[in-house]
């Protein structure tokens, strides 16, 4: 089989591993970091390309280079990557199918301090009306901080991304103190959540709904824990994407892809 993946996510690594472990299989991963296809490539890809692709050219590779699956584990956020390849693999009648990270049950977590909005600047918009004085930790990424600052003031805005030179370029743009900047190595957990609450001075954290591999519910325990407030960012509905295509764990796609195998070998 030969796989086009796109990735830059947790998920999409443990998706390597997993193919390359358990099927003869060729992958191209893309990524839009040079971080996340360094991650890839150590688990496993056997290619990658590590900037973001625009459609024609994504056709061109899956057409030049003659694929046969595409999978989509971008992150639940990036709405657009992902209604862009569904449109792609219905154009070329490639088999597709789109990993969707499982949303959290915070049934039994205490969400007292969880305000609920549908963007970023949304976030900015509360923040402004209601947390103007309180120091904000930004726990969702570079490409998000902008949309935010559009209300929220940037003297009290502290950003933890990933030390590479796009997020520190957009950081320098938007005016960000450098020492506010609070370098990204993984998921904090719990304790560390705490510590970061304290060293800055925190009352509000804005995190995305990214599953529980996003680590959002080591944040809100730490919020509460420090009581704090959090702003979560509930995730866009993707349109267009059918049901069938859709897998949220290996289990499943171990079944999609042996069901892909049959269908071959009876051709």
């Amino acid at each position: 089989m030969r796989i086009l993946l796109l990735g830059g996510t947790k998920d999409s690594i443990n998706i390597i591993k997993f193919i390359k472990k358990n099927y003869d299989a060729y992958i191209l991963t893309t990524t839009t970091t040079e971080y996340g296809a360094k991650l890839a490539k150590e688990g496993g890809s056997d290619d990658i390309i590590a900037r973001p692709l625009p459609k024609d050219e994504l056709i061109e590779i899956i057409t030049k280079n003659h694929y046969d699956i595409l999978i989509d584990a971008t992150h639940p956020f990036a709405e657009h990557i992902t209604q862009t390849s569904a449109s792609i693999a219905k154009e070329l009648k490639l088999t597709y199918f789109r990993f969707e990270r499982p949303a959290i049950n915070l049934e039994n977590i205490d969400t007292s301090h969880v305000h609920y909005v549908n963007s970023f600047v949304e976030a900015g918009e509360l923040i402004a009306c209601r947390f103007n004085q309180k120091n904000v930790l930004h726990f969702a990424g570079a490409n998000t901080m902008e949309d935010v600052l559009k209300n929220a003031s940037v003297e009290t805005f502290y950003p933890r991304i990933l030390k590479v030179e796009s997020s520190l370029e957009k950081c320098k743009s938007l005016g960000i103190n450098p020492t506010h900047i609070i370098p990204m190595t993984g998921a904090a957990n719990v304790e560390e959540n705490m510590e970061l609450i304290e060293k800055y001075n925190a009352g509000v954290i804005i995190t995305k709904e990214s599953g529980k591999i996003g680590g959002v519910i080591d944040k809100i325990e730490a919020a509460n824990a420090k009581n704090i407030e959090v702003i979560m960012i509930q995730r866009p509905e993707i349109k267009n994407i059918n049901k069938k295509d859709m897998i949220s764990n290996t289990d499943e796609l171990d079944v999609k892809l042996k069901n892909f195998l049959k269908k071959i070998d009876r051709i």
